[in-house]
């Protein structure tokens, strides 16, 4: 038998009437068994006739709110149509119907159907059956925490089961800049590449070395910067970025050397300079990221597209500009983002650092006795004989 009543708010005048009192506009929670799983949770409402009817509903049912079971492969279903409704990625969707790819084939092995057959249990063996990187795994986890949040908020579950499963541990790989020299190896490269190519493959070289300059110089991801069109470079040599929240455009000024650079780039339609208008995004930027690992061998170093974005953001940060006009111009959500990966960049916390550790030696009577020993010393050993 289920049993409803008010959780009064601290603030309440009828806290001490007990929680049989009705009279008042407080919660109302329930408690009790339905079928055989014991239940006590907040309803979200306040209205006592709303409450009356949940609960009657609920021990008709025989249990919380499920009178209509849900399949898994429904769920998932659902869940993808809410998710283009709210306008996600396609690589984000890309991403989803993969896992429920693989969720849909654990089940139909091990013989579920429902969804509310999923326990903590089946969740960790569908968890175990992945053979991907500790990263992978670990946002292949947060996406099923959410598909699971999805499923519970609809009441086609009672529990989150994937909420009990922890995410593997991941290294973090430290942030790696390029120095000078290397960014020199990198640019003698590209200029190699270019002199070298094939006559089928000179327009492709100098957009390499365009692509490459883009890269170091405006801090875009390199999707961003394969999908830049002029009209995105005006006059001032500022090239346009996204359009913040609230409205105004993010703008990074380009030097006058790689604004006139990207200007004389050959265009690959009458859009794009590094891809074309039918072409996916995803395949643009895969064959431009094997055109950089091709220039690896000819520079001897590694090169990836992110870490010219990391570039970008650490000459700035070791210039001393601060990390929150870093986070705006790196486009990140937070700044917290930004500090994850750039912190240890951060020249004006090195200093505040060297300005602590100073201080500290101030209430050090050992390190002042040697101190005044050592001045005095060094003063003896300046007087004139």
């Amino acid at each position: 038998m289920l049993t409803i009543f008010r959780r009064h708010k601290k603030n309440c005048s009828h806290r001490s009437k007990g929680r049989s009192y009705r009279r008042c506009q407080c919660p109302i929670a329930i408690e009790g068994f339905a079928g055989e799983k014991y239940i006590r949770e907040a309803l979200k409402t306040s209205d006592w006739n709303r409450a009356t009817d949940i609960a009657r509903k609920w021990e008709i049912d025989g249990e919380r709110g499920q009178s209509q079971p849900v399949s898994i492969r429904d769920a998932g279903e659902k869940f993808l149509a809410d998710a283009r409704a709210r306008n996600l990625a396609a690589e984000t969707l890309k991403k989803y119907k993969a896992l429920f790819a693989r969720l849909n084939d654990f089940a139909r092995r091990a013989g579920y159907e429902l969804l509310r057959d999923l326990d903590v249990d089946s969740m960790s063996r569908f968890r175990g059956s992945w053979t991907d990187g500790a990263r992978t795994s670990q946002k292949n986890l947060e996406r099923l925490r959410a598909f699971c949040r999805f499923a519970q908020a609809r009441r086609w579950i009672t529990e989150n089961p994937a909420s009990e499963l922890k995410p593997p541990k991941v290294t973090a790989l430290p942030t790696l800049p390029y120095v000078q020299d290397e960014m020199l190896e990198i640019f003698a490269a590209a200029q190699a590449y270019r002199e070298n190519a094939q006559s089928h493959a000179k327009l492709n070289a100098i957009r390499l070395r365009s692509l490459i300059l883009v890269l170091r110089y405006s801090g875009l991801r390199l999707g961003d910067a394969v999908s830049l069109s002029p009209d995105r470079l005006s006059a001032d040599d500022k090239l346009f970025l996204y359009t913040a929240k609230t409205g105004v455009p993010v703008r990074v000024k380009l030097p006058a050397y790689v604004a006139d650079a990207l200007r004389k780039t050959p265009m690959m339609d009458g859009r794009y300079w590094f891809r074309t208008t039918e072409a996916k995004l995803r395949t643009a930027v895969s064959r431009w990221q094997s055109r950089l690992s091709a220039l690896s061998k000819t520079a001897g170093i590694h090169i990836h597209a992110h870490r010219f974005r990391d570039t970008f953001a650490v000459e700035l940060l070791l210039s001393g500009v601060p990390l929150e006009r870093v986070s705006v111009l790196l486009g990140h959500q937070s700044v917290r983002i930004s500090e994850r990966h750039y912190a240890p960049w951060v020249h004006a916390r090195q200093e505040q650092l060297e300005r602590d550790v100073a201080a500290s030696w101030c209430n050090d009577h050992f390190l002042q006795m040697q101190t005044n020993h050592t001045q005095d010393t060094r003063e003896e050993s300046e007087r004139p004989n």
